[in-house]
C-alpha cells in the first residue's frame, strides 16, 4: 500500500478531529514519506486506502491540546502515549542531534 517509500519508521493511530468528519487513520512515517491510511471501522489495525500523502520533510508538530496535529488542512487526534512518537519523528528531519543512539540498533 506503501510502495516504494523506503523503510517504515513511526506508525501511530489517530482518528480525524474538527469539521471534516470522522474516521480512523494510521500515520505511518517511512524514509520518504507521512502516509495517512484510512483504516476499516471497527478493525483500526486494517489500513484500506491511503488517505493523504505528504513529503518527509512535513512537520508533524507542534502538537495541540488533546492531543492533535494538522497536516495541511486535516486535524488528527491520538492518544498521550504517540505523543513521543510525533516529537521522535519531527526531531528525526528538523533536530536529529537530540534524537538518544538506538539501544538496540541489531534491530
Amino acid at each position: 500500500m506503501l510502495g516504494d517509500q523506503g523503510e517504515i519508521r513511526y506508525v501511530f493511530p489517530a482518528v480525524s478531529a474538527g469539521p471534516g468528519g470522522t474516521g480512523n487513520f494510521l500515520v505511518v512515517v517511512t524514509a520518504s514519506a507521512i502516509s495517512v491510511l484510512a483504516t476499516r471501522t471497527l478493525r483500526s489495525d486494517r489500513p484500506v486506502a491511503v488517505f493523504a500523502e505528504f513529503p518527509r520533510h512535513t512537520r508533524l508538530g507542534p502538537i495541540l491540546p488533546g492531543p492533535i496535529i494538522e497536516l495541511d488542512s486535516m486535524m488528527f487526534e491520538f492518544d498521550e502515549e504517540y505523543a513521543a512518537v510525533v516529537a521522535a519523528a519531527d526531531a528525526e528531519v528538523f533536530a536529529p542531534e537530540t534524537l538518544p543512539p538506538d539501544p538496540l540498533p541489531e534491530l
